[in-house]
């Protein structure tokens, strides 16, 4: 392999999976949903129920597909059924998108802030308050920041819409693409918003992009330099995403060696789904997720404990603060994770590895930081829920 990664879209075991994969370990993986219903699919909904205790406002999809809906959005909503008066009622019907699939006991989440998401920017309705102007990501340096805020044409576009320039915009020499799908995105939601009021109740108004289309258009580019599939069908969509763009890919046709195969994919979903996972050291990681939390425990297991035995130790943490950061966006990890490292004797050293953490946790994709080091000495690391966790994908699908 190259010294970048590759994004692999494949079929396993009957699941369509997407991943990232660099030096013969998964970076990120995400497992196709069959739902009907999937994030980012706008429809026309119906207000079936509202409690006011939790907050929220239970929005029918259709079929009895019940989501739930923040009640703080209720100003924003476009009631199509009677004049709006920045309430939401029961009977109401308004467009709402889908932001967070099911998680166990909860319903989908959906919102009235409708976005459209490409791999450079996201542009969305604007709340009335918002104030003008084109947002940046913050993980682009602020030379870059100022650069995209200055642009004339993303201005313009940002007097109607919320606006947003993603990371990857950042690794283009060249802004034609930002612009390019800014306007694109524009007028798409320009679209959906106007037909909106002529469509009936629980009407689709957009269809999401699959997600191994969402998947390649959140990847970093720097990460990966192509993105290879061995399925007809999946390669016919990439065409019609990814043509004309900076992002390479091919079909990968060798049938006497199936993809999976020749990365040995089998392998390292496994690896994924084993609570061990060893370091280069000797030592490994016993990861083990409950209901209120993802429990980590560093062990010293193989290696060779010599004299120094805090040296020891800060070898084998900074390791294992490499490989969690790793496994913390491979198997999708989130909420509370308290990791227990090897006790350390310096003061000096326990803050070491907590900056040493940090650093490695801004790179991930996905908003995760290191609280602090509880009494005990444990680290207690939050990130993030999006999606399920890899497991959660994986055996439920």
């Amino acid at each position: 392999m190259s010294s970048k990664g590759k994004i692999l879209i494949l079929k396993l075991n009957g699941k369509l999976l997407s991943l990232l994969i660099r030096d013969n370990q998964i970076l990120s993986i995400q497992v196709q949903k069959q739902n009907e219903y999937a994030v980012g699919n706008i429809y026309v909904g119906k207000v079936k129920n509202i409690s006011e205790n939790i907050g929220a406002a239970f929005v029918d999809l259709g079929q009895g597909y019940l989501t739930f809906l923040p009640l703080t959005e209720a100003k924003y909503a476009h009631v199509m059924n009677r004049k709006s008066d920045g309430r939401i009622k029961i009977g109401d019907e308004i467009p709402v998108q889908i932001m967070k699939e099911p998680m166990k006991t909860k319903l989908a989440g959906v919102t009235v802030l409708l976005s459209l998401s490409g791999k450079y920017a996201v542009v969305g309705t604007r709340r009335k308050e918002h104030p003008d102007g084109v947002q940046v990501s913050s993980k682009l340096n602020k030379k870059m920041q100022v650069r995209f805020r200055e642009i004339e044409d993303l201005q313009k576009t940002a007097e109607q819409y919320q606006l947003i320039v993603r990371t990857n915009a950042g690794e283009l020499n060249d802004d034609t693409p930002l612009l390019t799908e800014a306007h694109m995105l524009s007028e798409q939601l320009k679209h959906i918003v106007q037909v909106a009021d002529k469509r009936t109740c629980y009407s689709c108004l957009y269809h999401g992009k699959p997600d191994y289309i969402s998947f390649v258009e959140n990847a970093y580019k720097a990460e990966y330099d192509e993105v290879v599939t061995d399925i007809a069908e999946v390669y016919g969509t990439l065409q019609e995403h990814l043509t004309g763009t900076d992002i390479p890919f091919r079909l990968y046709e060798d049938e006497m060696l199936p993809l999976h195969k020749l990365y040995a994919v089998e392998v390292r979903v496994k690896e994924l789904l084993d609570k061990n996972v060893w370091l280069k050291s000797g030592g490994y990681l016993v990861i083990e997720p409950t209901e209120a939390l993802v429990s980590i425990d560093v062990n010293s297991g193989k290696y060779e404990k010599g004299k120094n035995q805090e040296e020891t130790a800060l070898k084998i943490n900074m390791e294992a603060a490499q490989m969690i950061a790793v496994q913390l966006r491979a198997r999708n990890l989130s909420g509370i994770i308290m990791v227990d490292f090897i006790n350390f004797k310096k003061k000096e050293h326990e803050k070491q590895i907590v900056e040493y953490m940090r650093s490695l946790l801004k790179k991930d994709s996905v908003t995760a930081d290191v609280v602090d080091m509880t009494g005990l000495g444990l680290m207690e690391i939050t990130r993030k829920k999006v999606n399920p966790s890899f497991r959660e994908q994986y055996i439920s699908k």
